[in-house]
């Protein structure tokens, strides 16, 4: 029987979104990306084979798969699993397969932590297991098999009209489509005609060959692919930081609604506390809608007021 695990603030270990993912490549020799992509639950049923062998049969995963009717039918069969081994836990399926970054993180942090407790150190043969099936999400294929369902790698040549396998789109990766527009070409002109294969072209008053042009073009594309994943890192990280801040937010909220208490008084401390060596700047906050005493700073509001008890009189006085 499984050793069942809850997630509370007392569990507050968890690891960042990106140990999550270099724990889920190494462990099922896998190649995900996002926390989104576990939204078709085939890696959770195989961790679950990997945990308790009799309790699912990977027969029954859709490895290949890209619907959502059948990440809910792998979902089903992971909350089988969980019936077979006695894990007290009701998955969300309707949330996970919508492919949420903040509910498929929230269950991959519970579920690390049930890894974690019923793991004994068996060696494991993700790849075997699962009968070296790629797993595909979307229009991605995680996996060392990727050729096998007609993909080629993000580094490979662009593919030719008619190698696209069939039911499947295809994106070009970003710098892809500038390399292709401006593909090096040989120059006719006079002052290369004797360069033969090895000739050049003038950039600039100087003669560029061939293999430099080709050398700066896919060092161009390769930093374009950096900029994608930077780009995608960054989105992640603001949707994170988004998802805690509200949190924070809510328990800030709670504590103001209700008595002073001193476990509340700790909590606030801590979430308004500064990082050790953290000053504020002289004058910052200071003076900020408050005027010292006796300073005879003219009052409008007071004038008017006075103005109107005065008009008031003399209207009474007639």
């Amino acid at each position: 029987m499984a050793v069942n695990v809850f997630n509370t603030a007392s569990t507050s270990e968890n690891l960042s979104r990106h140990e999550m993912l270099e724990w889920i490549n190494s462990t099922l020799q896998l190649s995900y990306k996002k926390i989104e992509e576990m939204c078709s639950g085939a890696a959770y049923c195989q961790f679950m084979h990997m945990l308790f062998p009799g309790s699912i049969s990977l027969k029954k995963v859709k490895f290949a798969t890209r619907l959502e009717h059948e990440y809910i039918q792998n979902f089903k069969t992971l909350q089988n699993s969980f019936k077979k081994v006695g894990v007290d836990k009701q998955v969300p399926i309707e949330k996970l397969v919508k492919g949420r970054f903040q509910d498929n993180f929230e269950f991959l942090q519970w579920f690390k932590k049930l890894f974690d407790a019923n793991y004994d150190g068996t060696e494991y043969d993700a790849l075997a297991a699962r009968e070296s099936q790629p797993v595909v999400t979307g229009n991605k294929v995680a996996g060392k098999t990727i050729t096998k369902v007609g993909l080629k790698p993000k580094s490979s040549p662009s593919l030719r009209a008619g190698s696209k396998p069939s039911g499947i789109q295809l994106q070009k990766p970003v710098g892809t489509r500038v390399s292709a527009q401006k593909k090096p070409v040989p120059p006719t002109s006079p002052l290369t005609s004797s360069g033969g294969s090895g000739g050049g072209g003038v950039v600039g008053g100087s003669v560029v060959s061939i293999h430099e042009l080709k050398a700066v073009q896919a060092e161009k594309q390769s930093l374009q692919e950096q900029i994608a994943d930077l780009e995608v890192t960054i989105q992640g990280l603001e949707t994170e930081r988004d998802f805690y801040f509200a949190k924070l937010r809510d328990i800030e909220l709670l504590c103001q609604d209700v008595e002073e208490s001193p476990l509340v008084a700790q909590i606030l401390d801590v979430m308004y506390a500064t990082q050790d060596g953290f000053e504020q700047p002289e004058g910052e906050g200071e003076g900020e809608g408050e005027l010292p005493e006796d300073t005879g700073i003219y009052d409008p509001d007071a004038v008017e007021y006075e103005n109107y008890e005065y008009e008031e009189d003399e209207q009474e006085e007639y």
